[in-house]
């Protein structure tokens, strides 16, 4: 049982790999011996994270925008040319939106709505293919969505799209992790707390008073989001699927 976190050797592919979560998740991945393509919008910033992972390990970047579904099969066929298996898949490309309940855009519903849910889903529809040929029953391919604590109890802030996005990504979850099981495809979710991030840095000049809410004491960090889906991609998680890992230091067993 001595290798049973060892995830060396596997291809991945991370959403949203340029920054936050996603870059975290690359991080762990690519010293960890996986050969990890990386993608999202913005070239410049994805190309800078390509070259400081590339320092460790295998990372390549493929800039794409997955607000589209031409976008998702166009980003899919650029995978499908290079690997014929994928062993990892984790979707983590996500937008936000905030607006008072009498001003929210139906723009910014949509937005919200097509990159957390909607690409999640044709994406991994998309590489299913490569997906099905890197799994088998005692080492599954693995797919990870990622979700939020705000898909789970209520955000405080006026972000709706976001909280009915999330709240859909772990149904999606549970219902594909059931439907492809069979297949040799697990898929599981994580749903974070309280991150450093873009999306979260107008918050982070009040980190300290943050972390007074959580038991932990503190907010989570690159390690902390790595092991996670290392975990949920290693033989030590070959039996799980279709669940939601809920990683945010007690913030959720804290709400009553």
């Amino acid at each position: 049982m001595k290798n049973l976190f060892n995830v060396e050797g596997k291809v991945a592919v991370v959403t949203g790999g340029s920054r936050g979560i996603g870059a975290m998740i690359a991080r762990g991945f690519v010293e960890n011996g996986v050969k990890t393509y990386i993608t999202a919008r913005k070239e410049e910033e994805l190309r800078a994270t390509e070259r400081e992972l590339g320092e460790v390990g295998q990372c390549i970047a493929i800039p794409a925008d997955l607000s589209t579904v031409a976008g998702v099969r166009e980003f899919a066929a650029e995978v499908q040319a290079r690997e014929a298996r994928v062993d990892i898949l984790v979707n983590n490309a996500g937008a936000t939106w905030g607006a008072d309940i009498d001003d929210f855009p139906e723009s910014g519903w949509d937005k919200t709505m097509d990159i957390n849910v909607k690409s999640l889903f044709f994406l991994t529809q998309q590489l299913l293919p490569q997906l099905r040929a890197a799994g088998t029953r005692e080492d599954p391919s693995r797919v990870i969505n990622i979700g939020s604590i705000n898909g789970i109890t209520h955000p405080h802030m006026k972000n709706y799209a976001y909280s009915a996005s999330k709240a859909a990504v772990h149904q999606l979850t549970r219902h594909m992790g059931a439907d492809l099981a069979p297949e040799g495809i697990n898929v599981n979710g994580i749903a974070p707390g309280f991150f450093p991030s873009k999306m979260t840095a107008h918050l982070l000049p009040h980190e300290a008073e943050l972390a007074v809410g959580f038991p932990c004491g503190r907010l989570g960090n690159a390690e902390d989001a790595a092991g996670t889906a290392i975990y949920l991609c290693s033989r030590a998680s070959a039996w799980v699927t279709g669940q939601i890992i809920v990683l945010d230091g007690g913030a959720v067993a804290n709400a009553g």
